[in-house]
């Protein structure tokens, strides 16, 4: 048990520390900042934030949602089968098995989605004014209002930025906190190591991504690296959550509480990437091939460590 221990104490560093270290590179050094970027500088980070649009979507994907669905589904058939044990009916046998095929894990899902959406209606709907686009941030990305059309759509409007950044900050931290969990309830000293690079890998670009959002949308560097701060304490939370119930299993309803809190925060994140990060990515009049192709290698990076997350 001491070397179990030992392992995952050290798994609970590495978390915090890589954590912390790639999501204060980009709002540390200068040459992430795209208002003083012209040129080819202007044109790398441009690329580099498609990249991280496409680890954002993968991480979305392959991890949040696959995670969610399994976790979601697993939690359902528990909870199904205890039923039947303790009712053993006779007659509940068919309506049992039609509501487990129900997509329970997708509609959840969908509610995290929704509910984003919903927030930023009400907020627009009570501050009219923030619909709107300022021809400032059209020429800062290169849009004069005749080329539009050559646009993939409207940026979303500066006011909205920070309320998504920070649905961004809390759907990563309730994943980092399952994510740590996870790490925490492992049994075995390999089966810890393995889990904990997989985090890891991913963790680090995700976080990262994060770092470059934040600059991105012009957040004050206190603010930026307190919110840095906050993300990367939540894996080792969720870890240190593991050591305690160690033991512990899923009872009454907590497994099933977890998995329904990790797909509301699979898609508000979803949300998140699709109508924040993407769009801001995307637009702008240069290189449309060169954009796909570093969103398509992030994205197929993090499909390559879901192999072993």
């Amino acid at each position: 048990m001491e070397p179990l221990l030992g392992v995952k104490i050290g798994c609970l560093f590495a978390l915090l520390v890589l954590t912390l270290i790639c999501g204060l590179i980009p709002i540390c050094f200068k040459w992430f900042q795209t208002d003083r970027a012209t040129g080819r500088h202007r044109r790398i980070l441009s690329l580099l934030g498609c990249t991280s649009a496409g680890v954002f979507l993968g991480a979305g994907f392959m991890h949040m949602t696959a995670e969610a669905l399994e976790g979601i589904e697993s939690e359902i058939q528990k909870f199904v089968i205890q039923n039947r044990t303790k009712s053993k009916g006779n007659s509940s046998d068919d309506a049992d098995s039609s509501n487990v095929e129900y997509p329970y894990g997708e509609l959840i899902i969908s509610l995290g989605f929704f509910f984003v959406f919903f927030l930023e209606s009400l907020v627009l709907q009570c501050c009219p004014g923030a619909a709107g686009r300022s021809t400032v941030e059209e020429q800062e990305w290169g849009m004069a209002p005749g080329l539009e059309l050559h646009s993939h759509g409207p940026l979303p409007s500066p006011s909205q930025s920070p309320l998504r950044a920070l649905i961004l900050l809390l759907s990563l931290s309730f994943h980092s906190v399952f994510e740590g969990l996870a790490v925490g309830l492992q049994l075995t000293v390999a089966a810890t190591v393995q889990l904990c690079l997989a985090v890891l890998a991913h963790k680090g670009l995700v976080v990262f991504g994060v770092g470059l959002r934040l600059v991105k949308i012009g957040t004050g560097s206190c603010w930026a690296i307190l919110s840095i701060l906050s993300l990367a304490l939540m894996s080792p939370l969720g870890l240190a959550l593991g050591l305690v119930v160690f033991q512990g299993d899923s009872e009454g309803g907590k497994g099933l509480a977890q998995a329904v809190l990790e797909g509301v925060a699979a898609g508000t994140f979803l949300y998140v990437t699709f109508l924040e990060i993407l769009p801001r990515e995307l637009a702008g009049p240069e290189g449309p091939l060169a954009k796909w192709g570093c969103v398509a290698a992030g994205f197929a990076f993090m499909a390559f460590i879901a192999l072993w997350a």
